[in-house]
């Protein structure tokens, strides 16, 4: 039987933005979660050297994953060995790692409903079943250990994100440890997107491996290292899964990219030039958080982390995607539906993605603010 996937829509969104640009348009891209900065000086110079001088080949860079497992030791004060870690082509095929190598078909995996497209949409690809839990309001848009506790019968398996995609919440240590407390009595295996690590606004994002040794982490380098387009990420799994893991990784996706191993080394030790992108973000934050209210968006998620601000226009439209379409047409600026990630009370709200310069920011709200104003 053929899986059934949606459509990601912000893809369209941003189809229809580059066409316009070709026609001379000026648009301001705010559809995708995707850093305008380039990857570290430092990582960028790495790589010129590595192309001058190694020809390259399959290969997992040994010394990136021991400095990956330094990384969780003085981060999260979590010891991990180099070899659990699977480098990966990003968190995409490490997510799809995860799952296939950790679920059966037909297995029931829990997720939060607004969450990012593509858990829906993977999970059914590999013919597993979604159980989308509603996360309102009342819960900050995230999952609960209340909420999986009282799922019935228990799901196999639990997506966790943690700052989330599109409301960048942060769930709380205690939650996290309740969560992992719930999932151990009920034998639920967690897989915690962590790729928005390293961008928070109210404190340090808390990694589920603090609580439950066994989770499954997925990351990357694409966001707070602002490599987006070298495709490295990495899954981190418990010890007894790793030969697993590997079968999988090596037959379905062999290695990830080598020259992109070299700089990430690199990127790790960049901190200063990759604090000062989280900087700025944190100021274009401030600055919608500022601005949304006179534009009539009021009721927005917490934008604890990440870079996105997930908006309810219910009060405008119930299609969001028709009101993304014509505020881009309109405006130029191009944000993401909700229908993607909540296809049930999707309809009433926009993603916008603030990922982007403050001068770009800036005149997003100035373009923002006259057509919302019509619009009311």
């Amino acid at each position: 039987m053929l899986a059934h996937v949606d459509p990601f829509h912000a893809i369209a969104i941003s189809r229809l933005a580059h066409e316009l640009q070709a026609q001379g348009r000026s648009v301001i891209h705010m559809e995708f979660g995707q850093p305008s900065t380039g990857a570290p000086r430092a990582a960028i110079a790495r790589a010129h050297q590595v192309l001058d001088t190694d020809p390259m080949g399959y290969w997992e860079s040994p010394a990136l994953k021991a400095r990956l497992a330094r990384h969780y030791l003085e981060t999260y004060n979590v010891r991990v060995e180099p070899e659990q870690f699977v480098l990966m082509c990003g968190a995409s095929p490490a997510l799809t790692l995860a799952l296939s190598s950790t679920f059966s078909a037909g297995d029931r995996i829990a997720l939060a409903r607004p969450g990012y497209v593509a858990y829906r949409n993977t999970l059914r690809a590999l013919h597993l079943t979604p159980v989308e839990i509603p996360c309102g309001p009342e819960s900050r848009f995230q999952l609960t250990a209340a909420a999986l506790a009282a799922l019935e019968p228990a799901p196999r398996g639990v997506i966790v994100a943690s700052p989330a995609n599109p409301t960048g919440t942060i769930i709380a240590a205690s939650e996290l440890a309740a969560i992992a407390h719930v999932c151990r009595e009920r034998n639920i295996t967690i897989i915690s997107d962590e790729i928005y690590h390293g961008l928070s606004y109210v404190g340090p994002a808390h990694s589920m491996l603090e609580f439950e040794p066994k989770a499954r982490i997925v990351n990357s380098f694409s966001k707070y290292f602002s490599m987006v387009g070298w495709r490295l990420g990495w899954l981190l799994v418990p010890p007894e899964h790793q030969l697993r893991a590997r079968a999988f990784m090596g037959n379905l996706f062999l290695t990830a990219p080598s020259l992109s191993q070299h700089a990430a080394l690199v990127a790790l030790d960049c901190r200063a030039e990759l604090e000062g992108h989280v900087a700025t973000y944190a100021r274009n934050r401030e600055l919608l958080l500022q601005a949304l209210p006179r534009l009539g968006l009021t009721h927005i998620a917490p934008p604890d982390g990440a870079f996105y601000i997930y908006a309810n226009v219910g009060h405008l439209t119930d299609n969001s995607l028709e009101l993304c379409q014509s505020l881009l047409r309109d405006s130029g600026v191009a944000s993401a539906p909700g229908i993607d990630f909540d296809p049930v009370e999707g309809h009433r709200y926009l993603r916008l993605s603030f990922a982007v310069s403050t001068a770009e920011v800036e005149d997003a709200i100035g373009r923002m603010t006259p057509w919302f104003a019509r619009r009311r």
